[in-house]
């Protein structure tokens, strides 16, 4: 059985042996953002449909798990590919202890709105790297027509919103809002009428979830730009099959483990032009990247070349993205000098700094500005993953480290990285889940 599948509510850690250069050919996964966007999004089609190109990642057994608890029918054709049956959804209460393990669980608000006309939700979990309030998404909600979606009217964790009916409406984002942009346009496909979305956010997963609603029957447009037009229909017909994109981020971070390793590596079924952000910044650093119509090849002509500072700064797509923000801070330890990270998007997402410290990294962070000093030598030690992205950072330096690491919670990177032990094995890599590790904090170095 899938060791992603074993891993839900178990501890364990990874132990990676460093210093050996990646080389060789992956694969990329669907997309984690996308799938379970479009998995919440199934629950409004009025008939069956099948996913395929899906990862095979915690995350997405927990939002599967919710769809089942909700009456709705999965079944699995093989590791990627689903079938979902929504007609079966008997309740559009989603309060029990699921909806707190996953931050995407929020998705089944605006599902559970355009479907049953009412929605009952527990405040949702994920990663811990910063407020993230549902203010825009309750706006949004009120503007529609529902009642019960003032801030003050949440209970005890829970969100009971209710529609008579639900309208479409005009919704400016105050800020741009992934989550936010992604619920307003699933409540919207079956209320009445018309609705805009204004400052909506523009990531690739925003653009699949429109494109899999279309598919099943809806009439948007304008996904992937600031505005969104959206006609509400009735009825979802849906008995198609839809694929899913591949993953961004999953992506970047073996670009950059490529990279930090002096490695040679071609990452496959990917989209070149969702990777330029990183692309670019990298070539800045002295890297070579080769793309291909849906591959890119990262590698140097000469690892006795330097590698150059540079300055990034997250923001919404398509600008750079946080999600490879901690991943791309250990790329920019390996430059000859002192490079900046901005982070822009959250405003708590360097807890994992100490970790890399551990390490050898010598980084100073003031406020949401990182001021990275490169030539670091990495060496083994015991860390903790402290989320999902910080998890994969450390993977990065774990690789290139001298020594033996071991990832405290490898877990919370197993919930957005598909089979991540395989595909590094499968590179070369050394490393392994393990059950038993090092007392915390204990440096596990080589000579």
């Amino acid at each position: 059985m899938d060791q992603n599948i074993n891993s839900v509510g178990k501890n364990y850690a990874y132990e990676i042996k460093g210093g050996i250069p990646l080389k060789g050919d992956i694969e990329i996964s669907g997309s984690k953002n996308a799938a379970l966007g479009i998995i919440a999004a199934s629950i409004m089609v009025d008939g069956v449909c099948t996913l395929e190109n899906v990862p095979d990642i915690i995350d997405v057994h927990v939002m599967f798990d919710l769809l089942r608890s909700l009456g709705a029918k999965v079944d699995t054709i093989d590791s990627h590919t689903y079938r979902i049956d929504s007609t079966t959804i008997n309740t559009y209460k989603a309060s029990g202890p699921l909806v707190s393990r996953i931050r995407a669980s929020y998705y089944l608000m605006g599902a559970l709105l355009g479907r049953c006309g009412k929605a009952s939700i527990r405040l949702p979990g994920g990663c811990n790297f910063g407020q993230r309030p549902i203010d825009l998404h309750l706006k949004a909600f009120q503007l529609m027509g529902a009642k019960g979606s003032r801030p003050a009217d949440i209970n005890s964790g829970i969100v009971n919103l209710e529609a008579d009916p639900l309208h479409g409406a005009r919704i400016y984002l105050d800020i741009v809002s992934v989550g936010a942009t992604i619920n307003a346009m699933l409540a919207a496909c079956k209320a009445q009428g018309k609705t805009e979305i204004i400052n909506a956010a523009k990531e690739p997963h925003i653009v699949d979830v429109a494109n899999f609603l279309n598919s099943m029957g809806a009439h948007i447009k304008g996904a992937g730009t600031d505005t969104i037009k959206i006609t509400g229909v009735p009825v979802l017909p849906g008995n198609f099959t839809y694929s899913i994109i591949p993953d961004q981020i999953e992506a970047g971070t073996y670009m950059i483990a490529a990279a930090v390793t002096n490695g040679d590596v071609t990452i496959h079924n990917l989209i070149p032009t969702h990777m330029e952000p990183l692309s670019a910044k990298m070539r800045e650093m002295g890297y070579q990247i080769e793309e291909g119509d849906e591959s890119i090849r990262v590698f140097r002509y000469d690892y006795e070349d330097e590698v150059y500072p540079t300055s990034v700064k997250t923001s919404p797509y398509p600008g750079f993205p946080t999600d490879l923000q901690p991943q791309t801070v250990v790329l920019l330890c390996s430059a000859d000098g002192q490079s900046r990270m901005h982070e822009n998007v959250w405003q708590n997402r360097f807890q994992y700094v100490p970790e890399l410290a551990k390490m050898g990294a010598n980084i100073n962070v003031y406020e949401r500005i990182a001021w990275v000093n490169g030539k670091t030598k990495f060496r083994g030690a015991t860390v903790e993953a402290t989320d999902l992205r910080a998890g994969a950072a450390l993977v990065c330096a774990a690789l290139e480290a001298d020594g033996t690491t071991y990832i405290m919670n490898a877990q919370r990177i197993d919930r957005g990285y598909e089979h991540i032990v395989q595909k590094l094995t499968d590179l070369g890599a050394v490393i392994s889940r393990v059950n038993h590790t090092p007392e915390y904090g204990e440096e596990d170095t080589e000579a």
